[in-house]
């Protein structure tokens, strides 16, 4: 599918889209103007909400996987590296196997499964969560894998790839 022209999108969205435009999921997205606005905010506010930012990655790489996205894990491991997710972080993303995890991590990789699986959480697994994370944490984690999926769906569908973007800074 063609990126679109953001040149004709309305000043207002153009400035938007012009700002996030060196990535090939903000060009993309802006096929739908109306929405694009709510899902960059949305997603800048995971980036700096509650949850450990080690924990968050590893959660946004396991569904990158499960979703088979290579755009989400291209970007997501190198983000992850970068806040501090650790090289066992990055392989159980991979694999879905806890092994050379920290009890938080490997409990965060059991909750995002779960998730992705039965798009609910148990009594066990809330209470599981909420040994370790606030509440507040565990309501991020569980709209950041709500929203990963979406933006896997989103890239895997209109097969959004890294060619042609510049580098983040």
């Amino acid at each position: 599918m063609e990126y679109p022209d953001l040149t004709a999108l309305p000043a207002g969205l153009r400035k938007i889209a012009e700002e996030r435009s060196a990535l090939n999921v903000y060009r993309m997205v802006f096929h739908s103007p109306a929405l694009a606005p709510a899902l960059v905010q949305l997603g800048d506010a995971i980036s700096r909400g509650a949850l450990p930012h080690p924990l968050r990655e590893l959660a946004v790489l396991r569904v990158g996987h499960v979703y088979g996205a290579p755009y989400e894990i291209h970007h997501h491991e190198r983000i992850g590296r970068s806040l501090g997710l650790d090289e066992a972080g990055v392989a159980a993303a991979r694999t879905g196997s806890p092994q050379g995890l920290s009890a938080e991590q490997a409990a965060v990789l059991a909750l995002t499964d779960r998730l992705l699986e039965r798009h609910g959480l148990t009594e066990a697994d809330r209470t599981r969560a909420l040994s370790f994370l606030t509440v507040e944490q565990f309501s991020d984690l569980v709209i950041t894998v709500g929203f990963y999926q979406l933006v896997c769906t989103f890239l895997n569908t209109f097969e959004v790839t890294t060619e042609g973007e510049s580098a983040p800074g």
